[in-house]
């Protein structure tokens, strides 16, 4: 039996509900790669954060991030928020998305994301978070 995201929502007042990735595999990878701690940090194209969104990440929220499929799977709590170019992202930083081994990688990959999700400039802003896994709401079937 899942929980289910009413149940969420009531302990975690105030949390956003995201999914991460733009797909369902991906999504699903990304889910994986924090629950086993080597991702713990995201990143999106600044524009899509409209001024006052309440989809921004905000230091010390905790947000529960959503299967595919809309069920629950996690929560995280922001650590830190920050704007910065494409082309300026740090190794550590990038490394810390857990999905690449290199800056290299993790530029093409994130270059391709971009270009299908609304566009992409090697001089973009782009809404770095950093991040902790508070809770998986996974449940052993």
């Amino acid at each position: 039996m899942s929980v289910s995201l009413n149940d969420v929502m009531a302990r975690y007042p105030g949390a956003q509900t995201f999914k991460f990735g733009d797909h369902a595999s991906l999504s699903s990878e990304l889910l994986r790669l924090v629950r086993t701690g080597r991702k713990t940090a995201t990143c999106g194209a600044l524009r899509d954060y409209p001024e006052g969104s309440s989809a921004t990440p905000v230091v010390g929220r905790r947000d529960i991030a959503l299967e595919w499929d809309d069920r629950p799977a996690l929560v995280i709590e922001t650590v830190e928020v920050s704007i910065c170019r494409y082309c300026d992202v740090a190794e550590d930083f990038a490394l810390a998305e857990g999905e690449n081994e290199t800056l290299e990688d993790w530029r093409e990959n994130h270059r391709r994301y971009f270009e299908r999700n609304g566009g992409f400039d090697a001089k973009m802003e782009l809404l770095c978070e950093r991040f902790h896994l508070v809770e998986d709401l996974a449940v052993e079937e």
